[in-house]
């Protein structure tokens, strides 16, 4: 708890509501954090209210401060400027902060006579070198698509010593190595495929089809129809190959591509650059813990862009910023020529943003200890359900009875995407002695966040407020649960899973009505994962009661025994292979019986399978 609270509302109360910068500074007077404001009072009070919904890492910041000072500006646009300006001048430590794994690589090419392109980290083998390149990501892209469109050999075997030696690997099957191994590609040919990969890396797929196309005529000319037919083929497989990879694109201006990933309290930023046609660089920065996408994303492009040297012509995004216009007069501003800054939904620029998300989740993965797929199907949930975070926390519910017989509820919770079964509960139905699934599920709702909101409540598990609900059901179990929260006064968004006829996922419902969810999508798979968890987990606590009772009721049929002893019994041994492999004192003990009672006992634990 920080003392000078009383001291900084006091101080925030007589604030202005002009825009402008604020800095916030620990007690040796070292700005730590600086940030903007439409409305300086209300942005710096939130900090530091009394009941405060603060994420992890501005709690952490705001225990540190001791003091403020502010800037009035002239506008909104005058406080984003100003507030990139100092951010650079000073690196609060809780603003963003920059740190990448650039470094340099190559491009090698072993020596003839059969060659091959491979990425290294330096010079340290005989061969020619192409670069170097700032990024080994894409330095090991351009390898691999190259490799890919030629259809070289990338594996271990050394040529010509190998040639005929072994069969084929899998990638000769596939149609993805032209085969060296199998002595049907003489040295001469493989020499010019070798010369053609490299000018299409340096150059681009234009001007390597524009070579390959202009000797295809000339062999046709010549009669020379099986060149003609293999160069064909080649400039086919460039063609195509362009057409479906963002590595090489000669149809792409320079362009930076910037999306973001989430995860855990983390945020990644990644930037993948264009340039000449072909991926040139990449990057990845660690933000700080923003409220919502679109202010990380804004906050990333200012601070970013603030200290670029070069800003293409064309910035395109995952995730649309706030004040989209403002930025481009800002960077317009500071690059001196126009820049178009476009969220696309479609085609080439998609995939670039599409790629740029999959490094910033690959490299949050890292970071966080998740994987990129469990981080991507977290995001893409938060969004097809419209939920303003990341449901990092997610509780799901199931019923489970034989009739009205062992009726039984089952909470499981997933944390960052996995299965976290610590928190698991289970809930036996005490209240509806008949069938009614919807008034079993309210009640085991009303249950769990009374323990909530019970102040005793010492268990972990019932004192966390989920982020999301799911409960294995439709509209109807959906609205009955909600209106137990409602009359609860908690608010956690909540929705249905609905099945279809073969008893899988098939949609997900809310107050407005079903959502669909691609079976290709991240977030189908988690669901799909939630729904199966959660319904093994109900109907297994189902089955173990249910066996219990069968065997209660058994072991009650022996004379001398009721139902307390029999719960005694279960009780002291849990399962009917430890009450068989008890001795005649030893249950005679647990139960309070005679030594021939519980005889009787052992005989009819003996039958039961």
């Amino acid at each position: 708890m920080n003392e000078r609270l009383p001291y900084l509302r006091e101080k925030t109360s007589k604030l202005t509501t002009a825009p402008g910068v604020y800095q916030m500074k620990d007690k040796t007077g070292h700005i730590i954090y600086i940030g903007k404001a439409k409305n300086l009072r209300n942005r710096v009070k939130s900090y530091f209210a009394e009941t405060p919904n603060h994420t992890v890492k501005v709690a952490k910041m705001v225990e540190n401060v001791y003091d403020y000072d502010f800037i009035v500006t002239a506008s909104e646009y005058e406080a984003l400027v100003l507030e990139c300006s100092m951010i650079k001048q000073h690196t609060p430590k809780y603003n963003i902060l920059l740190k990448d794994d650039k470094g340099y690589s190559y491009i090698r090419i072993s020596p003839p006579p059969f060659s091959k392109i491979t990425a290294m980290k330096n010079k340290s083998a005989a061969g020619t070198y192409m670069g170097p390149y700032t990024s080994s990501f894409v330095t090991k892209q351009t390898v691999n698509e190259v490799n890919k469109v030629f259809k070289l050999p990338t594996c271990h075997k050394v040529f010509p010593r190998d040639i005929k030696k072994g069969r084929p690997c899998l990638n000769y099957h596939i149609k993805q190595c032209m085969g060296v191994c199998t002595g049907c590609v003489s040295q001469e040919d493989y020499g010019r495929l070798i010369e053609e990969a490299q000018v299409y890396i340096r150059e681009g797929s234009s001007a390597s089809v524009k070579d390959m196309t202009e000797r295809m005529n000339k062999a046709a000319e010549e009669l020379d129809f099986e060149l003609a037919a293999v160069l064909r083929d080649r400039i086919r497989a460039v063609t195509a190959a362009a057409d479906s990879q963002t590595v090489m694109r000669d149809d792409i201006p320079d362009t930076d591509a910037v999306s973001i990933a989430r995860s855990g309290g983390e945020i990644c930023a990644a930037v993948i650059m264009f340039r000449d046609g072909r991926l040139f660089d990449r990057a990845e920065f660690f933000l700080g813990d923003e409220i919502g996408e679109e202010s990380a994303m804004e906050d990333f492009l200012l601070q970013y862009y603030i200290a670029a040297r070069d800003i293409p012509k064309n910035i395109v995004l995952g995730v649309q910023p706030n004040s989209m216009e403002t930025i481009e007069c800002l960077l317009r501003e500071r690059c001196g020529h126009s820049v178009s800054v476009t969220v696309p939904q479609r085609g080439r620029y998609l995939r670039l943003t599409d790629m740029a998300h999959s490094n910033a989740a690959e490299y949050l993965s890292l970071r966080v200890g998740r994987t990129a797929k469990e981080i991507s199907a977290l995001e893409e949930l938060a969004r097809l359900l419209g939920l303003k975070t990341v449901p990092k926390y997610i509780e799901s519910y199931d019923i489970s009875n034989l009739g009205s017989a062992d009726m039984v509820a089952g909470m499981i919770v997933f944390e960052d995407g996995r299965p976290c079964k610590r928190a698991y509960k289970r809930f036996s139905i005490k209240e509806s002695l008949v069938q009614n699934d919807l008034a079993c599920m309210q009640e085991v709702i009303g249950r769990r966040f009374k323990h909530y909101l019970d102040e005793n409540e010492r268990d972990e598990g019932f004192k966390r407020l989920p982020d999301l609900i799911l409960l294995d059901g439709g509209k109807s179990q959906l609205a009955a649960a909600q209106a137990v929260l409602d009359d609860l006064g908690i608010t956690v968004p909540m929705f249905g899973m609905v099945k279809d006829g073969n008893h899988r996922t098939r949609a997900i419902t809310g107050e407005d009505g079903e959502i669909s969810i691609s079976q290709t999508k991240s977030a189908f798979m988690l669901v799909t994962r939630i729904q199966d968890e959660v319904h093994r987990f109900s109907i297994d606590y189902q089955r173990k009661k249910h066996r219990k009772s069968s065997i209660e009721l058994e072991i009650m049929k022996v004379k001398g025994i009721g139902e307390k002893k029999a719960m005694k019994l279960l009780t002291e041994y849990k399962t009917i292979e430890r009450l068989k492999a008890a001795t005649v004192e030893e249950i005679a003990a647990a139960a309070g019986v005679s030594k021939e009672t519980a005889a009787q006992i052992l005989i009819v634990a003996g039958e039961w399978k």
